[in-house]
């Protein structure tokens, strides 16, 4: 037993042993931190960078910061690239245990890129880019600058201007994303990295029309995914960054208002604002917050009428013998709230709060009228008479329908030593009030109804009492006789 246990602790030592070394060398090891900015003081997320004789590569966060640990003591290169700027050159200098800090300023390359990178649209553009050639998968990304620029009433209808991305649509608005062609309850939706569950019961699917476009600094849509993703999205998956705020003061504000002539006049409008900023010498304490207000007032007046065969005289043609005369009046009310509280305790440790709200009032009525023909009595071209056996409907729907969303997080980023620890509490929920359509009016009335039916426009067939139709008749008559 003794010469067991002595063998037994002789191969734990002989396994052990070429590790010691490394172990004693990590522990003295030192890292490298920074962050990136332009000529402006505008940070840079997604700037990769590198320290190539050990090729460590990284690309800076959302805040334009960067950390690159385990390095060994010594003096070596670091390079800093984003897309339209030349590279950002440096040597550090690191030391056993500490750790070294870089403030990059990148510079655009020429004179005629420097036109392209400060307009806003290109700056998004390049956002994008560098967010995406950083990536360890298949990654596209859409800043804010990009959608705001275009009419994005809501998250579904920015996300359906990537490539490989289809919506499915409700009353001309995005609603549920289809990635690359499979279904949407294929794809999941994250807030920050935190599941965002569906607003709608025993339903997987997202409604993204819930949230509105101008809440978020981006939107990335995974194509493919990463170990550091959950495996439940096999179509994709849809991330919606908030904002944080930056080095400089932001501000940022927007009304605007419509109107539509349509069943005596609809009306929309939307607002918006953004405010964040740093406070401190050091500007230590982030502190931002949003709101956005949209509400639509959409009409439509609808004709649908239904086909039969009949038979007059021994000879077959095609008629209306019922049609739904359809009138919807939708009133849509969006509304959403964003904020970020961040606050660097000391180099190399953040701790935040940050969440976003949103709530979608979808609702609308409908009325509908229903003639229903009777017998057919005669036929002559487009017009057709009916027996007294016909009658009329009525129903009224109200859809009341209150869905919302909420998602908010609390955490910590922390370096220690040459390690990255991320602490984080999220919370996420989803709401359904109200239901779907829901009929409040529906009677049948009157009955023993004669009709005539005007085919002349085939594109709007009318179907109306007799006395009505003959009178359109005799107006005919009269008019060509004149």
């Amino acid at each position: 037993m003794y010469k067991a246990a002595q063998l037994v602790v002789l191969a734990a030592l002989a396994v052990a042993s070429p590790w010691l070394p490394i172990a004693g060398a990590q522990a003295i090891r030192g890292t490298v931190s920074g962050i990136a900015k332009d000529s402006g003081g505008s940070i840079l997320p997604g700037a990769l960078v590198e320290i190539p004789p050990f090729n460590k590569r990284q690309p800076t966060d959302s805040h334009g910061q960067f950390l690159i640990t385990d390095v060994p003591p010594g003096t070596y290169p670091l390079t800093i690239s984003y897309v339209g700027f030349a590279p950002f050159k440096a040597s550090v200098e690191v030391t056993a245990g500490a750790a070294v800090k870089v403030d990059a300023v990148l510079h655009v390359a020429t004179q005629t890129e420097q036109v392209l990178v400060t307009a806003p649209r290109a700056q998004g553009e390049a956002e994008a880019i560098n967010l995406e050639r950083t990536s360890d998968n298949i990654l596209q990304v859409l800043p804010a600058n990009i959608i705001t620029s275009l009419p994005n009433t809501n998250i579904a209808d920015a996300v359906g201007r990537l490539p490989s991305v289809t919506l499915e649509r409700d009353e001309g608005e995005g609603k549920y994303v289809q990635i690359r062609g499979t279904e949407p309850r294929l794809s999941n939706v994250t807030v920050n990295g935190v599941h965002l569950p569906s607003p709608e019961a025993n339903v997987r699917n997202i409604k993204l029309d819930t949230i509105p476009s101008d809440l978020v600094d981006r939107i990335e849509v995974n194509k493919t995914l990463s170990p550091n993703q959950d495996a439940d999205a096999i179509g994709g998956s849809v991330n919606l960054v908030t904002k944080t705020p930056g080095e400089k003061p932001f501000y940022s504000f927007l009304a605007q208002g419509g109107y539509t002539p349509i069943q005596d006049g609809r009306t929309l409008d939307l607002f918006n604002g953004t405010v964040g900023r740093r406070f401190g010498v050091d500007k230590k304490l982030g502190v931002l917050i949003g709101g956005s207000y949209d509400h639509n007032n959409r009409g439509i007046d609808d004709l649908e009428p239904a086909q039969a065969i009949g038979n007059y005289n021994g000879r077959n043609f095609a008629y209306i013998n019922s049609e739904d005369l359809r009138t919807y009046k939708y009133s849509r009310g969006r509304y959403g709230l964003d904020g970020d509280v961040d606050y660097t305790i000391k180099p190399g440790w953040t701790v935040y709060l940050r969440g976003l709200y949103a709530d979608f009032h979808d609702y609308g009525d409908t009325y509908v009228y229903t003639p229903n023909a009777g017998s057919i009595v005669s036929n002559s071209g487009a017009q057709t008479i009916f027996d007294n056996t016909g009658n009329m409907q009525y129903r009224e729907y109200v859809r009341r329908p209150d869905q919302g969303v909420y998602s908010i997080q609390v955490g910590s980023t922390q370096v220690i030593s040459s390690t990255v620890i991320n602490y984080q509490f999220a919370a996420s929920r989803g709401h359904n009030y109200g239901g779907q359509d829901f009929a409040t009016t529906y009677f049948n009335g009157p009955s023993n109804v004669q009709f005539g039916l005007d085919e002349s426009n085939p594109y709007r067939p009318k179907l109306t009492p007799p006395r009505r139709h003959e009178r359109l008749r005799s107006r005919a008559v009269l008019h060509r006789k004149h």
